[in-house]
């Protein structure tokens, strides 16, 4: 039988102590990243792994956390659950992965750890559960939210990770505007007013202002979801006004919406981009691989994942209250055909 790897162990390949070691693997403050850095590599060199059940009756603690998200058939939730399941892994901790479908009584159940004794901290998703309930949760129990909120300044209720969504919103419609589209339609206006659709509405119509367009009302349509359906029925609705009002580019509030525009563009017999330019939001693995491929906001969903789960880690190590912190995740536009029209040769 092969020994187990120990902390002193890793501490002699990485040079430094036996309690450095655990200050690291227990994602304690006051470790350098450069320290950090070469624990971690020692970590994965040796395959160390933590003696879950000593740590549970020193700690207390499960080692178990959990991610709550609305939809694991959306991409983009698909996608950000592998990367925190990753970063999970690194810090020694399982994820417990659940969905909400967007109830608002369930994601204030699974805010709470589904029973605390179960889970350590909780990364959610919100889109329904008030922020006034969410805030009696973080005062109790380790949690980070995930998304788009309206805060007032100074007032911030729990740990949040997020893009800056109007700013996306706004370089993505500021492209269309740049390559000449005057009349630019908007798909993502959600009937129940989420922070979400309004951040990015509102990036939208201040990159028409930017560009000295007007926004007209008949452009952004209302819809339910942000699923293929929706994307689908909203464009067959633009598509259906008279010729003069019809759009020559619409912006996405997610790539499943793009899809299933392009989808009801293919059905009208019109082209992409040449009588209708298109663009999404999500960077997800289904805007790359569309017919044509989709010009899209690119959140960087491995930093979203690493500032979450390093964030609910070190509020479940703190021995006393920390202050809540908003932490903005970079995202970037990647043109694609799309929009531009040009096609490109995908990387093997």
């Amino acid at each position: 039988m092969v020994a187990a790897v120990t902390l002193k162990d890793v501490a002699e390949r990485a040079g430094v102590s036996i309690k450095t070691v655990s200050n690291v693997v227990r994602n304690a403050p006051r470790v350098s990243d450069a320290t950090r850095e070469r624990v971690m590599r020692a970590v994965h060199e040796l395959g160390y792994r933590p003696n879950e059940s000593a740590r549970r009756l020193r700690t207390g603690r499960s080692g178990l956390i959990g991610l709550a998200v609305p939809d694991l058939a959306t991409p983009y939730f698909a996608e950000l659950a592998h990367h925190v399941r990753a970063e999970a892994a690194l810090l020694g901790l399982t994820v417990l992965i659940e969905e909400t479908l967007g109830d608002a009584t369930e994601e204030l159940r699974l805010a709470t750890g589904v029973g605390a004794s179960l889970l350590d901290g909780v990364i959610l998703s919100p889109l329904r559960v008030r922020l006034d309930e969410l805030a009696r949760v973080a005062d109790e129990f380790p949690l980070v939210l995930l998304g788009e909120r309206n805060y007032e300044r100074d007032h911030v209720v729990a740990d949040h990770v997020l893009i800056d969504n109007v700013a996306a919103a706004r370089e993505v419609t500021a492209h269309l505007a740049a390559l000449g589209r005057t009349r630019i339609a908007a798909i993502g206006a959600d009937r129940h007013g989420s922070a979400t659709s309004r951040q990015r509405l509102e990036g939208f119509q201040l990159a028409l202002h930017d560009a000295g367009l007007t926004y007209d009302p008949r452009l952004a349509p209302a819809i339910k979801e942000f699923d293929r359906r929706n994307g689908l029925l909203a464009m067959r609705t633009l598509v259906a006004l008279p010729p003069d009002a019809r759009p020559d580019a619409v912006f996405c509030f997610s790539d499943m919406l793009a899809v299933g525009a392009q989808q009801a563009l293919y059905e009208a017999g019109l082209t992409i981009p040449g009588d209708v330019a298109v663009a999404g939001i999500d960077g997800s693995e289904e805007a790359l691989y569309s017919t044509p491929p989709l010009t899209s906001v690119v959140p960087d969903k491995a930093a979203i994942a690493s500032l979450a789960v390093k964030c609910l880690a070190a509020r479940i190590a703190a021995e006393e209250s920390l202050p809540f912190e908003v932490h903005v995740a970079p995202h970037w536009l990647q043109a694609r055909e799309s929009t531009d029209g040009v096609r490109r040769r995908m990387a093997p």
